[in-house]
C-alpha cells in the first residue's frame, strides 16, 4: 500500500490548500495503484535479453482447470518456439535487436461465451513486435467442448462444411457483407483497386476466426462472430473487425446438433465491437 507522509513543523499551521494537495495526491497515487492491481498478471513469463514474452488468461479461464491446463500448454509452446527463433537470430544478427531491446511476445485468452454450458468460446490475441514500421497483432478463435475436454471447430453444427460447398460459402458472403457493412459505419471508402476480401475463401480454416455469439435465450447461441486481424479485410490502419452473422442467415445449413444450440437475439447489451 503506498503511503504519504506529510512532515509538520511543532506550532507550525496547515493551511486548507496543504491539506487539498495531500488529499489531491493521496487519490491519484490510488488511482495509479488500483489501475495497476487490476491488470492481470500473466499466467506464463520469459524475458531474456532477446525476448520478452508472456501468456495471460482471463478469470473466467483461469476458472475452468481443464480448459486453463490446455491453453496454458499451448501457450508455453509459442513462448518457446519464439524463444528458440529470437536466440538464433540474435545470435547470428544482432544488430535485428538494436539498442538491447528484446523482441515482444504477448498473447492473451478472453473467454466471449459459454453456450449451454458446453461450448467455449475464447478469443486468442498475439501482439508481436520484432522490429520495423509497428507491432502485428493476430486474433484467432478456439472453441472448447466441457464434455471432451477438448478444442473443437464448428463443423458438427451444419450438415456439410467441404470447401467451397454451400455452407461455407453462405458463412462467407454472410461475412463479407458484415465487414462491409461494419466499413461504411466506420465511414471506409472499399471501392479501391485492392480487392481485401480475397484472402476470406470458403473454407473451414479460411473464412476467418469464428465464435458462438451470446443469445437472450438461456442455452443458446444467437449467431456467428467473425474475427478479422488487421491487413486481413482491411489496411492496418483500420484495425482489427469483429462482425456477428445471425444464425437464422445460416439456419437451413444446421444439423440437428446446430439446431439445438442456436436460437434467439443477442443481449441488447452487447458491446460495440465484440458484437
Amino acid at each position: 500500500m503506498t503511503r504519504i507522509a506529510m512532515i509538520i513543523r511543532p506550532g507550525s499551521i496547515v493551511s486548507p490548500l496543504q491539506k487539498f494537495s495531500c488529499l489531491a495526491a493521496v487519490l491519484v497515487l490510488a488511482g495509479i495503484a488500483s489501475a495497476i492491481a487490476a491488470e492481470p498478471r500473466p499466467d506464463v513469463a520469459v524475458k531474456t535479453k532477446y525476448i520478452d514474452a508472456s501468456v495471460t488468461l482471463d478469470k473466467q479461464i483461469r476458472a475452468n482447470a481443464p480448459l486453463a491446463d490446455n491453453l496454458l500448454a499451448e501457450g508455453k509452446h509459442w513462448i518457446e518456439k519464439n524463444r528458440a527463433d529470437a536466440a538464433k537470430e540474435f545470435k547470428t544478427s544482432p544488430e535485428l535487436f538494436g539498442e538491447g531491446r528484446a523482441w515482444t511476445f504477448e498473447r492473451s485468452y478472453a473467454q466471449t461465451s459459454n453456450v449451454g454450458g458446453r461450448y467455449v468460446s475464447i478469443v486468442r490475441t498475439d501482439y508481436i513486435y520484432t522490429g520495423g514500421a509497428h507491432p502485428n497483432t493476430l486474433i484467432d478463435t478456439i472453441l472448447w467442448d466441457q464434455e471432451t475436454k477438448k478444442q473443437i471447430s464448428i463443423r458438427p453444427f451444419f450438415k456439410e462444411t467441404a470447401d467451397n460447398g454451400p455452407t461455407l460459402k453462405a458463412l462467407r458472403d454472410a461475412a463479407v457483407a458484415a465487414v462491409k457493412a461494419k466499413k461504411k459505419e466506420r465511414g471506409i471508402d472499399d471501392s479501391g483497386a485492392i480487392n481485401w476480401y480475397e484472402s476470406v475463401e470458403p473454407t473451414l480454416l479460411k473464412v476467418g476466426a469464428v465464435s458462438l455469439a451470446p443469445s437472450v435465450l438461456a442455452g443458446k447461441s444467437a449467431g456467428l462472430v467473425f474475427h478479422y486481424s488487421p491487413y486481413a479485410v482491411g489496411s492496418y490502419a483500420e484495425g482489427s473487425y469483429t462482425v456477428f452473422v445471425p444464425w437464422e442467415a445460416f439456419r437451413k445449413h444446421l444439423s440437428p446438433q446446430g439446431l439445438e444450440i442456436f436460437g434467439g437475439d443477442r443481449p441488447a447489451n452487447t458491446k460495440p465491437g465484440s458484437e
